[in-house]
């Protein structure tokens, strides 16, 4: 115990003497603005005055000649610091700002538990997310811990991709044992003879949808493309932990549930993978869950499923004003079941399931041969908009849903819809747009989405991964900071530099 803290002190002094402090100024001035257009209803563990100070700390920082960008990646931080309560059972992070009836011990909500892992995994303090996923899994035998299951989840995935940025095999091998058990909870409640899993919409946070039901046991898209990914991440933590029967049971799991997922949930004629209901007919409507299965890595590598995504782009599909909606603006239920009360996800514009076609749309780029119209400069144009909607009044905003067509949050000005942590987006710039692509080795996988010419500089520093801090610099010109190319820096200390700003893969330095 005393070798560890003493080796996250080290860690912690490392980093906080290798980051680059030359864009501390930029963050106090987006903080010193959120601050002064904020009412502040509630406070909890970091309040506004103290927000730089936790930011500072915390967060790799980051500039960008896109300003709308540049401002959200620091508005989402300092909004899902709002969120970060200290309790008796350590830390945890909220979905609503203010008290909501479903919600669990300490205002806790499961549903989008997989977001706020990928998001808090870029903090240098580890304390956070650490006593936040024990409260999920196992730290306190005798807290209630059955709101775990309220919701679908991709609990497994996001453990694993956390694992993927910290390499700390130690808690992997603590978390492991419950989220076996937690596969096999899903497995009991939810998998049906065939082997595909069942959800109601509203249990996967997504109700009143075009194809869903709160009472009929409909095959979805979403619980099966997650309950795939927590297997092949349950089997990828097997392997790491030296487990090879549970390597080999998962990998069979995966592999199955793979097979099923294209037998009985693509639609070959409209190429698209849908709702099964269970009459055995798949439902008519095209829906953003479609797009999930690529958040895993699910879809064969094959022209025909990459087609699907060509829907992304066309105005009587899924591109909109505003953003991606949630089911294809030309099906006849768009935008019929509710009036703004409820929670609409017949079409309307939600930032949680941008986020997850935002990430599915970059592995396609990433980890496939077969792209389809797919481009950096489409991933780029919709995380620009994506940016650009967080907004209310022309203020920075985030809220639970939008009108596809105006913008307006639908929930009005209900509080609880204010700061509504059910996302992601620092992630996606920093994994995604950037492309610092997690790995288990010692390479450094850096991607960029960044279409050629489209930013002439950027910077992100401070990026703790592997137990070391890495910054990305880009100057085209060398304008901005002197210094022509791209230039990465490990603990202060250069590590690579081309002249282009292109994919690379080099070797960490021990």
């Amino acid at each position: 115990m005393k070798m560890r803290v003493a080796i996250l002190f080290s860690f912690f002094f490392l980093a906080s003497n290798a980051q680059d402090k030359s864009l501390l100024p930029k963050l106090k001035s987006h903080v010193d603005y959120f601050n002064s257009i904020d009412t502040e209803l509630v406070v909890n563990h970091v309040s506004n005055k103290q927000a730089f100070a936790w930011m500072a700390a915390n967060i790799p920082l980051f500039e960008c000649p896109d300003t709308t960008v540049e401002k959200i990646y620091y508005y989402r931080w300092w909004t899902i610091r709002k969120h970060l309560k200290r309790t008796p059972d350590g830390y945890v992070f909220t979905e609503f700002i203010m008290p909501v009836n479903h919600a669990g011990k300490y205002n806790t909500i499961s549903s989008g538990l997989g977001h706020h892992i990928n998001e808090l995994r870029w903090l240098r303090d580890p304390q956070y997310l650490n006593q936040y996923m024990d409260f999920w899994i196992h730290l306190v035998p005798t807290l209630p811990k059955n709101h775990l299951y309220n919701f679908s989840s991709w609990l497994q995935h996001a453990v694993y991709e956390r694992y993927l940025v910290d390499l700390d095999t130690a808690r992997l091998r603590f978390a492991f044992p419950m989220l076996h058990a937690n596969y096999q909870w899903w497995e009991k409640e939810k998998q049906v003879p065939s082997g595909l899993f069942w959800q109601f919409d509203v249990k996967d946070a997504m109700e009143e949808s075009i194809s869903g039901s709160r009472k009929e046991k409909n095959r979805r898209p979403t619980i099966n493309s997650y309950m795939y990914g927590n297997a092949v991440a349950m089997s990828k933590m097997a392997s790491v932990l030296g487990d090879n029967a549970m390597d080999k049971t998962y990998r069979q799991k995966s592999a199955a549930l793979k097979k099923l997922v294209h037998d009985s949930l693509w639609d070959a004629k409209e190429q698209f993978f849908k709702v099964l209901h269970t009459n055995a007919q798949l439902d008519d409507a095209k829906e953003a869950i479609g797009f999930i299965p690529w958040y895993f890595n699910l879809p064969n590598d094959k022209s025909a499923f990459a087609a699907q995504w060509d829907e992304l782009v066309d105005a009587s599909g899924f591109r909109a004003p505003w953003g991606i909606t949630t089911a294809e603006r030309r099906h006849p239920d768009f935008r019929t079941h509710g009036s703004g009360h409820g929670c609409e996800w017949d079409g309307a514009v939600w930032p949680f399931a941008t986020t997850q076609t935002l990430k599915g749309l970059s592995n396609l780029l990433n980890n496939y041969r077969h792209h389809g119209k797919m481009d950096a400069t489409v991933f780029y144009d919709v995380f620009h908009t994506y940016a650009w909607s967080h907004q209310k009044n022309r203020l920075p905003y985030l809220g639970e849903y939008q009108d596809e067509k105006n913008g307006y949050w639908l929930k009005g000005d209900n509080p609880r819809s204010s700061y509504y942590n059910h996302s992601g987006f620092a992630d996606l710039i920093i994994n995604d747009l950037i492309g610092l692509r997690t790995r288990e080795d010692d390479l450094l996988d850096i991607h960029p989405l960044i279409p050629e010419g489209k930013w002439k500089w950027f910077r992100l520093s401070g990026i703790a991964y592997h137990g070391k801090i890495f910054d990305l610099q880009w100057d085209e010109t060398g304008n901005r900071y002197g210094e022509a190319g791209f230039k990465v820096m490990q603990d202060g200390k250069q590590l690579y530099k081309a002249k282009t700003l292109k994919p690379i893969k080099i070797k960490i330095r021990p």
